[in-house]
């Protein structure tokens, strides 16, 4: 389970971005959770700082947090 505030990395959009909610969506077989990130780094598009909302499933902990946390703030 997923934090409000956790990093999390999409497999299928290679996004990357900060949990900051969370949602159902509606399938054949009944409702799945979704996650609500607020994207930095964003492989496929040239935007940043957008929300993204995804299958719980596509979405796994980030383990480079701390690296991309230096990014964000201009360190090394």
């Amino acid at each position: 389970m997923f934090n409000v505030g956790d990093y999390v990395f999409n497999q299928k959009t290679g996004h990357l971005g900060k949990v900051i909610g969370y949602g159902h969506q509606m399938l054949k077989i009944g409702y799945t959770s979704t996650l609500r990130v607020l994207v930095v780094e964003a492989k496929t598009s040239s935007r940043t700082r957008f929300v993204e909302e995804d299958l719980y499933s596509v979405w796994v902990e980030w383990p480079g947090v701390q690296h991309f946390q230096l990014l964000l703030k201009g360190g090394d």
